[in-house]
């Protein structure tokens, strides 16, 4: 008898890299969260979604829905916090690393009262997805989450050319008249955008013109007025989180970890940032590569 052919195995989805601007307070009964920006590319650069959700509980379940195995996600937010207060250890290291472009860090602790993207991390780690602290490799095919800050990305990444200081597109110049400053943070954002729009040729690209949402961000020029400004910055900070993503993914010898000499958790997890940097910026070793699948993990580390 003739044997019956085995069906071909559908061949998996290759990884994304998803990019994730949180919001750090959670929504409440009596108050929605603010709005977190959303971004997933391929390897391609091409934006398969933008866009925006509230409240953890919508941001998990679009990094469930797009994440496909081996993908990473980058989060705009402290992820894992193990100080009670102060400043962690990775956030002092940005202003040593990048002081000079005008970057620093936020302090985070536990006893922030909004922790978003502590709760998101836990979440996605219950959902099976792994906390990738740059200093454990992951298995290959694991959804793995790392903490980013998206200035460290456009002053660590010569090809944007902010060779000697950050883009001032968050908040308006006190420096300049009242009256400037809004539309100096305009062309500010509008100049960034250009440059990023021009990461469609790079070595990782990111195509912003590939998706209606994103490629808005070309078309139309910053808004002045605060809440559709913020809006806009969001979605934007999202997908430098993603080229992010797809630069730890491909790239990681264009990385640093900040934090790699935090004591670790019980579960062997580090408080660390993961930032590209340019050799001057350098403080901390590049991340590990993902475990392949003849790796030993008791060989590497």
């Amino acid at each position: 008898m003739t044997p019956t052919p085995t069906p071909p195995t559908a061949a998996a989805p290759p990884p994304r890299y998803l990019g994730v601007d949180l919001a750090w307070r959670d929504s409440t009964p009596e108050r929605p969260a603010n709005e977190t920006g959303l971004a997933v590319i391929d390897a391609d650069g091409t934006v398969l979604d933008a866009g925006w959700a509230r409240g953890v509980d919508e941001v998990e379940a679009w990094v469930l829905r797009w994440s496909t195995p081996g993908s990473v996600v980058a989060v705009d937010a402290p992820v894992l916090v193990p100080n009670a207060t102060g400043m962690r250890a990775s956030e002092r290291l940005v202003a040593r690393a990048y002081g000079r472009w005008h970057v620093s860090a936020n302090a985070s602790s536990a006893s922030l009262p909004w922790l978003g993207g502590r709760t998101l991390g836990e979440r996605l780690e219950r959902a099976g997805g792994a906390y990738d602290d740059g200093v454990v490799p992951l298995p290959l095919d694991a959804v793995g989450h790392f903490e980013c800050y998206p200035y460290t990305t456009l002053v660590g990444m010569a090809e944007l050319g902010y060779d000697d200081k950050r883009p001032r597109y968050k908040r308006p110049d006190l420096s300049l008249p009242k009256e400037a400053r809004r539309e100096a943070r305009a062309a500010a954002c509008d100049e960034l955008l250009r440059r990023l729009g021009g990461l469609a040729g790079a070595e990782v690209p990111l195509r912003l013109g590939s998706h209606p949402v994103s490629a808005a961000l070309l078309d139309e020029p910053s808004p002045l007025v605060d809440r559709a400004y913020k809006h806009r910055e969001d979605l934007l900070d999202a997908l430098v989180c993603a080229w992010t993503a797809a630069l730890r993914a491909r790239t990681p010898e264009r990385l640093q970890v900040l934090g790699v000499d935090t004591e670790p958790d019980d579960r062997g997890r580090r408080a660390t940032l993961i930032s590209p940097a340019r050799p001057e910026q350098r403080l901390g070793p590049a991340p590990v590569a993902r475990l392949g699948p003849d790796d030993d993990p008791r060989l590497l580390g």
